[in-house]
Order: structure tokens, then sequence, then C-alpha cells
């Protein structure tokens, strides 16, 4: 485990993420030729008939909605929004339980996933969509539900934080059912029309969970990111790795070939597993590893503006 201030997230450090989330590539329509493709490819801001606002132009907004009369005299591009456009609300389904609590060089994936749902979030409100949030741990479900504005999201991500720093090694809840049942919450919630992204390691992962999955998917979009440790996908060469829960302890000898093979295939399974099982629903899945900054591997991902 990497010192205390790898192991846990502030709220400075999700807010300060809010720049490297500029021209991060959200809605379906913008990543379309990249990983996620669905229903929302031709939805264009701002064809309407009520007025809304003016707003400047950022990267990734339609070129057609400028206001070439407002750009002239203010200097710089402005876009004309129309009140018919919907936006498409956006919930992030954040993982925060024990298996969570793990992390063998730069940080836990409990906070990696804590820094993908802030810039996920950051990146919607930039292009003016509501933002909610399902955060879950071993034993709750936090409900937040879809708010435009950045006080509304402050405050998610301070639940968050929360939730993050409850975490400790001496804490024993272990709850795989916690999966399931955020996601029938999740289904309950989002109704029809939002974009859904699930960051978790997917501990209690079953045949229950790809049903959730294809229900959510018949009216939503989603995106799910998959939170890994670099540990077992490269083993250390020899010796000793403790593995503990905080209370138990177990050695394993990583000098013995049969346990390398062992803890290799088990690994090899689970990716296969993760990897496989959304296939057949065309859900996209983001590999993405606690070793490296969340914003460089979803940049790297999903391609975009660099901020």
């Amino acid at each position: 485990m990497q010192p205390s201030s790898a192991a846990y997230v502030d709220l400075e450090q999700l807010s300060a993420l809010r720049e490297q989330a500029r021209g991060l590539p959200l809605h379906a329509r913008q990543v379309a030729a990249s990983v996620l493709s669905g229903r929302h490819e031709t939805r264009l801001r701002g064809r309407g008939l009520s007025f809304e606002e003016l707003r400047p132009y950022w990267p990734g907004d339609d070129a057609r909605l400028i206001d070439w009369k407002v750009t002239a005299r203010l200097r710089r591009p402005f876009l004309r929004l129309y009140s018919e456009e919907r936006d498409q609300p956006v919930l992030l389904l954040v993982d925060q339980r024990m298996n969570q609590f793990f992390g063998s060089r730069r940080t836990t994936k409990s906070v990696l996933a804590a820094e993908a749902a802030a810039l996920f979030g950051w990146a919607a409100l930039q292009r003016h969509d509501r933002v909610g949030a399902l955060l879950f741990n071993d034993e709750t479900v936090e409900e937040l539900r879809p708010a435009r504005g950045n006080r509304a999201f402050m405050h998610l991500l301070g639940r968050l934080c929360d939730l993050n720093q409850q975490l400790h090694a001496r804490h024993r809840g272990d709850n795989p059912q916690a999966l399931n049942a955020m996601l029938e919450r999740t289904r309950r919630l989002a109704g029809k029309d939002h974009l859904l992204i699930l960051i978790s390691d997917f501990n209690g992962l079953n045949d229950e969970t790809h049903d959730l999955l294809a229900a959510l998917r018949r009216h939503n979009d989603l995106l799910l990111c998959w939170t890994q440790d670099p540990l077992l996908i490269e083993l250390p060469s020899g010796g000793e790795l403790l593995a503990s829960d905080g209370d138990l302890q177990m050695r394993l000898n990583l000098d013995s070939s049969r346990q390398r093979e062992t803890l290799q295939r088990l690994h090899r399974q689970r990716q296969q597993q993760i990897l496989d099982w959304p296939a057949g629903l065309r859900i996209p899945v983001l590999p993405l590893s606690a070793a490296e900054p969340a914003a460089d591997q979803l940049r790297a991902l999903l391609g975009g503006e660099h901020g």
C-alpha cells in the first residue's frame, strides 16, 4: 500500500481536475468513432425555436451554432442555444467498497475511481449537462439526483470524498452483492435517456449484473470503467507477496512457479470475464490502472483536446 496521501482523495484534489477535464469527450456523438457508439450520435445542441442562451464556444461544439454577429462584436466565438435541445443527464456510479481499497503503486483503486468520476463530471458540466451520482460502499448507496452547476457538483464530490476517507484496512466489510443492489437503484432512478458511467472493479458481477445492465442499456447509454491494480498483471519476479485484509495475512511464495502460474491464470480468467460479459450488450469497457493518472488514461482512451 502506498503512503496515506496516496490512499485517499480530498475535495481540493478532485476540484483541481476541472481544467484537466476540458475537452474530454463525453457525449456519444463526440466519441462515436472511438469506444462509444449509440443512439445519440446525431444529437445536435441548439436545434429549436425558443432561445435559451449565448455561451462561449468550446472545442467539440457544433460550429454551425456559432452566432457570427456576437462573435464579431466580442472577438471570440459564441454559440446561440435554444431550449428545445434536451441535455443528457449524467449519472456517475462510483464504487467505494473495501475491494477498491488497494493499490501497489501510485494510488488505490478507490482513489482512481473518484478521480475518474470527477473528470467525467467536470466534462459534463462544461457541456451544460446535469450531473448526479449513486455512490456506494459495502453498507450504503447514496443517491444524488442530476443537477446543474458547480455548487451542486462540489457537494457531490464532497460526499464522494467522505465515502473514500471512511475506507480503512481494519474495516472487515466485503459485500459483493452491493454492486447489483446499486444497479437496481439506478434502474429506478435513471428511467431513460441518461448517460450512466459505472466506475468499479466489478467485484460481485454475475448473471444478475448482466440482466440489470441489459435493462439499463435498453433506454440509456452506458460506459463501464474497470479499475485495476497492476500487481497481478506484472507480478514481482520472486520473493514473497504479503496480502492482508487488515487482520488476516497470507504469504504467497512468488519463487514458486506453480503459485505464480495460478495467480496469473486467475487474473487472465477474470480479465476475460470482465471484458467479455458486456460485449453482447454493446457496452464499452475502459480499463483504468491505479498506477497512472486517470486524466491521462481517459484522454488516451477517449481522445479529445488536451486541457
